[in-house]
């Protein structure tokens, strides 16, 4: 499931066209690669489920953080994300390029992934997942991406 996101992502990031919305062509070209059809139909699941937040994030996207909130993870938050990536999520805070709501999004859709353990570099792809799909958030996005992408940063990423 989590490799047909980062696919998808890949393929369609950088394009002029979008995804199809017509699934069974989709989930035939995402077979005819070699996905197994359970993972296909999950990760398309995880990603309908992303676009539910689009209406309801539009209009507080500009939300900022009040520095003196913390967030506390649950047992099985802390299981599917070490130390290392809450950190991470504290840092994107940090920075501001995550707000009250992407960052609790991020969480939740993580938190729905069909897998135990999520380590540092699969968040960073998941993070750039999610805010490449919310409307608003363009700039925050090129920001992470930058800071993911651009080696002569003088922040350590």
């Amino acid at each position: 499931m989590f490799e047909i996101l980062i696919y998808l992502f890949e393929t369609y990031v950088h394009s002029e066209s979008e995804i199809s919305i017509d699934y069974e062509s989709l989930t035939s070209d995402l077979s005819d690669i070699g996905f197994r059809s359970k993972d296909i139909y999950k990760a398309l699941h995880w990603l309908k489920n992303l676009s539910c937040y689009k209406k309801n994030i539009i209009s507080s996207i500009n939300l900022s953080l009040n520095h003196t909130t913390t967030r506390i993870y649950t047992k099985e938050e802390e299981l599917k994300l070490n130390s290392d990536c809450r950190g991470f999520i504290l840092f994107l805070e940090q920075l501001e390029i995550l707000t009250l709501n992407t960052r609790e999004i991020i969480i939740e859709r993580i938190m729905a992934l069909d897998i135990s353990y999520l380590n540092l570099e699969d968040l960073k792809w998941i993070v750039l997942i999610i805010l490449f799909n919310i409307p608003g958030c363009e700039i925050v996005y090129r920001k992470l991406e930058n800071l993911l992408f651009n080696f002569k940063a003088e922040i350590v990423h």
